[in-house]
C-alpha cells in the first residue's frame, strides 16, 4: 500500500495548525508582505508565521521575493508549482464547512461549540 499510497507526503506539507490559513490568504489575496499576512491571521505569532513560510518556501509551495532596497522589502506569493494546491485546500475548505453544518444538525453544536438547542449524550 505505501508505494501506492502518497497521500502521506502531501499531509507532511499541509500539516501545521497555520499552513493552510497562509496558503487561502495567499491563493486569495496574491502577493503579499509579511506584516499583511500578520494582519490577516491575527492569531498567529511572529515566529510562527515565519516558520510556517520558510517550510512551505522549502517546499517550493510559497515564492519569497526580497527586494534590495531600504528598507527590506519581502513579498510572498503562491508558486506556479503550490497553485496546484488551490483545488486541494478548496475542497478541504468546503468540506470542512459541510462537516460543521453536518455536526450542528447531529448535536446542535455551533462553531464555537456552544449548544444551540441539541442535547449531546
Amino acid at each position: 500500500m505505501k508505494e501506492y499510497c502518497k497521500f502521506e507526503s502531501a499531509l507532511d506539507i499541509l500539516v501545521g495548525k497555520w499552513k493552510s490559513v497562509i496558503l487561502l490568504q495567499l491563493i486569495s489575496n496574491g502577493t503579499m508582505r509579511f506584516s499583511e499576512l500578520q494582519k490577516a491571521i491575527p492569531d498567529i505569532n511572529k515566529k510562527m508565521l515565519t516558520q510556517q513560510l520558510r517550510e512551505l518556501e522549502y517546499n517550493d509551495i510559497v515564492h519569497r521575493e526580497v527586494y534590495n532596497q531600504v528598507p527590506p522589502k519581502v513579498e510572498y506569493s503562491i508558486s506556479d508549482y503550490g497553485k496546484g494546491l488551490s483545488t486541494v485546500l478548496q475542497a478541504l475548505n468546503d468540506w470542512g464547512a459541510a462537516h460543521i453544518e453536518h455536526m450542528n444538525t447531529l448535536y446542535g453544536v455551533d462553531r464555537s461549540g456552544n449548544e444551540s438547542g441539541g442535547t449531546v449524550s
